[in-house]
């Protein structure tokens, strides 16, 4: 397996990205996944956003990469698909990012629903826009040959029934699954079993613990956690980790694991870096990074 981290570890530390490289270098890190902005931000501009504008050259951007011995592992072109502007800015957003991640050589592009029931619509009529909205994708995903993962994070994909549905809107091995470990967990799901339900479906994990405080206030409340505030393995979703790394290593998994914790400017995230990399060698699983 391939280790890597969300550049959203660094939000609060304003790094930018090309700080990230040199992180992920510094700590033989050689996957990267981060946010893709569409249009122009003020804090991205000035250097305190560690995410990337989809108006940045694909091909000089992945020389950089190139020189830190860094690459992508997905992009996040995450906007709701599941509300009534979902069609309007979600798909656009996505297949823009489809074609930006074919010119880098990203493999993946990370989509998901929003975290609450759609304002307006029944649950069918949202899952029929979706059905929609991701067939368009779709097409398009096929013609770049990119991956495109849905990802437990809202009101729909954290629901096992839902989330099987959504990976049967296109027959197509272009529409896959982001696996999350926080995600499931804090809204209430058994992380293993969801794994297990979708194991043949996964192309990109996010492995996230979660602190003991967080899980007693908001489990089964929320449907995903923007940001951990807890080091991976220090949290109660640690031996869930654990045991979905094992089942990834006995179906022959080897994507990229991607760690989603706060960082603090490095010693958070360096000290999931050190756990995930011991859990794996306990668990007799080759690592790359």
């Amino acid at each position: 397996m391939k280790i890597g981290f969300h550049t959203d570890a660094f939000n609060s530390s304003y790094f930018s990205f090309e700080k990230c490289l040199e992180w992920a270098q510094k700590n033989d890190v050689h996957y990267i996944e981060c946010g893709l902005i569409d249009g122009v931000s003020w804090i991205h501009g000035l250097g305190y956003q560690p995410h990337v504008a989809l108006y940045e050259d694909p091909v000089l951007l992945r020389r950089k990469m190139d020189s830190y011995g860094v690459r992508f592992s997905q992009v996040d072109a995450a906007y709701p698909l599941s509300g009534t502007d979902g069609p309007l800015r979600g798909v656009p957003y996505v297949m823009k990012s489809i074609q930006w991640a074919h010119l880098i050589g990203c493999p993946c592009v990370d989509t998901t629903d929003g975290m609450h029931q759609p304002q307006g619509l029944t649950d069918p009529e949202a899952m029929e826009l979706m059905k929609r909205s991701y067939g368009q994708i779709v097409e398009v995903a096929e013609a770049h040959g990119i991956i495109v993962n849905i990802e437990p994070h809202g009101y729909f994909t954290t629901k096992p029934d839902m989330m099987a549905r959504m990976l049967d809107f296109a027959k197509s091995k272009y529409l896959r699954m982001n696996m999350d470990t926080g995600n499931t967990f804090i809204a209430g799901q058994d992380p293993v079993a969801f794994l297990k339900r979708f194991l043949d479906r996964v192309s990109h994990v996010h492995i996230k613990d979660v602190s003991q405080s967080l899980a007693a206030s908001v489990r089964g409340q929320q449907t995903g956690i923007a940001v951990s505030h807890c080091a991976i393995g220090d949290g109660v979703n640690a031996d869930n980790i654990r045991s979905c790394l094992t089942l990834l290593r006995d179906r022959g998994y080897d994507g990229v694991l991607s760690m989603e914790c706060e960082g603090q400017g490095g010693p958070l995230i360096e000290k999931s870096l050190a756990w995930l990399r011991k859990t794996l060698g306990e668990l007799k699983i080759p690592a790359e990074g």
